[in-house]
C-alpha cells in the first residue's frame, strides 16, 4: 500500500515505529499532534493487531491494510467530519476497550465490530448535517426518505467497502437524532446489565460508539478546542449556505448568533455529561479524578 511504509521508513520518515504503536495509541493527547496520513493508517493498524482480531478472526494484513486505505479514501477533505475525526474516534474506542476490560467481556467479532464502526462512522461526509439534507432535499434525502440520511449512507459506503451487516447498528447510533432513545435504554438496562445477554450488548456497542464520536471534549484542552473549531467552521459553512438558500438556519449553527462557549454549555451539559454520567456507572473506572464539574461547577 502507498500509504502504509515498512519499519525502516516508518523509523527514518514517519519517526513512528509499528512496536510504539499500543503505547502510542493509548494516550488520550496522542491525536493533540499532527500525525501524517500514513502515520494514522499504521496507528489503526496497530490497534487492530493490538486487539488480537487479524489472528482470532483469521484476517490477512494485506487485507486489513487494503481495508484501511480504502476507508481513507472515502473520507473528503472538510473541516470536521474528516479522516482525522476518524481517526480520533477510532482512537478513542480503542482506548475504551482497554480502560473497561472489554477484552475479557465481549467477543473478539463485537470488539471488531466496535472498532471498524467508529472507523466507518461518517464516511463520505459531506460537511451538511441531516437537516440540511432534509431541508434542501438532497440526493441522500430522497434515497432514504429523509430517515438519517447520512448515517444510512455511511453505512451504505462502508458495506461497498466491507460487507459486514453488523456494523449497520452502530453506525446508525450515532445519528443525533436517536440520542435520547438509545441512551434512556442503556439507563433502563445499566442496574442490571448482563454480559451475556445479545440485547444489552447490543445497547452497550452502540453507546460506545456514541461516546467515542463526541469524545473530543473528554480530551485535554489543547486536543480539544482546535477541533471545536474546526466543528464550527463547519457549521458555519453550512448556515451560511442555508441562509444563501432561503432554507430554515439551524440555530446552534448561526455564526450571528453563536459563540465558542454558548455552543458547548449546552452540549456538555445535555448530552455529554448524561452519556459519560450513566456509563461510568457500568465501568467506575473511566471516573476521573478531577471531574468536569470541578473544572465547570455551573454545569
Amino acid at each position: 500500500m502507498g500509504l502504509f511504509k515498512d519499519d525502516s521508513d516508518q523509523q527514518q520518515g514517519t519517526g513512528l515505529n509499528c512496536s510504539e504503536g499500543p503505547q502510542q495509541t493509548l494516550q488520550l493527547s496522542c491525536v493533540n499532534r499532527q500525525w501524517e496520513e500514513a502515520e494514522m493508517l499504521v496507528l489503526l493498524q496497530v490497534m487492530f493487531i493490538d486487539l488480537d482480531f487479524l489472528t482470532a478472526l483469521h484476517i490477512e494484513l494485506e487485507v486489513l491494510q487494503n481495508f484501511l486505505f480504502e476507508v481513507y479514501c472515502h473520507y473528503n477533505s472538510i473541516p470536521f467530519h474528516n479522516f482525522r475525526h476518524c481517526f480520533c474516534v477510532t482512537q478513542m474506542m480503542y482506548v475504551l476497550i482497554w480502560l473497561t476490560d472489554l477484552r475479557n467481556k465481549l467477543s473478539r467479532f463485537d470488539l471488531l465490530i466496535m472498532l471498524t464502526s467508529a472507523l466507518c462512522h461518517d464516511l463520505d461526509h459531506p460537511g451538511y448535517n441531516n437537516v440540511y439534507q432534509i431541508n434542501a432535499q438532497t440526493d441522500l434525502a430522497y434515497r432514504y426518505n429523509d430517515i438519517s440520511p447520512l448515517e444510512n449512507h455511511h453505512c451504505a459506503v462502508a458495506f461497498s467497502i466491507l460487507s459486514k451487516v453488523q456494523n449497520m447498528m452502530c453506525i446508525l447510533a450515532t445519528d443525533m437524532a436517536r440520542h435520547n432513545e438509545i441512551l434512556n435504554k442503556f439507563k433502563v438496562m445499566q442496574p442490571v446489565f448482563d454480559f451475556t445477554n445479545r440485547d444489552h450488548k447490543e445497547v452497550l456497542m452502540k453507546i460506545m460508539v456514541k461516546v467515542s464520536d463526541i469524545s473530543n471534549e473528554a480530551r485535554p484542552m489543547a486536543v480539544a478546542e482546535p477541533w471545536l473549531d474546526c466543528l464550527l467552521q463547519e457549521f458555519f459553512n453550512q448556515s451560511d449556505t442555508e441562509k444563501l438558500r432561503g432554507l430554515p438556519v439551524t440555530p446552534f449553527m448561526d455564526r450571528d448568533k453563536v459563540s465558542k462557549p454558548s455552543s458547548q454549555t449546552n452540549f456538555i451539559r445535555f448530552v455529554l455529561l448524561p452519556l459519560f454520567t450513566e456509563l461510568t456507572k457500568l465501568f467506575p473506572c473511566l471516573e476521573v479524578k478531577h471531574p468536569l464539574h470541578a473544572v465547570c461547577p455551573h454545569l
